[in-house]
């Protein structure tokens, strides 16, 4: 069973290379609208034009900020391991006291 507190891939936010790649299609697919309505002020007749000219010239900006806007839903806080402490060397274990009494017969002859 996974620890509640443990870090899942999904929880991470997308690779800066892939939020850019998310955010130039969003761009593309929009000035794509623009250069749409550019074209199609030539074709429509009347007051009508008004429309298409208000989209190619406000688009730019909302282009931008919807590009900028970022839905990720994995965007959110990313959880961090908590138990992780920094690694310390090892105390020496303390002899016993048949270690110590070799030792020190060792020592006396």
């Amino acid at each position: 069973m996974k620890h509640p507190q443990s870090q899942s891939i999904t929880n991470l936010p997308l690779s800066p290379d892939e939020e850019r790649r998310h955010r130039m299609i969003k761009y593309s697919v929009a000035m794509g609208i623009r250069v749409l309505c550019i074209i199609s002020i030539l074709f429509v007749p009347g007051w009508w034009v008004i429309i298409p000219a208000v989209g190619a010239v406000f688009l730019p900006y909302f282009a931008v900020v919807i590009a900028n806007v970022s839905t990720d839903p994995r965007k959110g806080d990313v959880q961090r391991p908590g138990n992780i402490l920094p690694m310390t060397t090892p105390l020496p274990r303390p002899r016993s006291r048949a270690t110590r009494k070799a030792t020190t017969s060792d020592r006396v002859r």
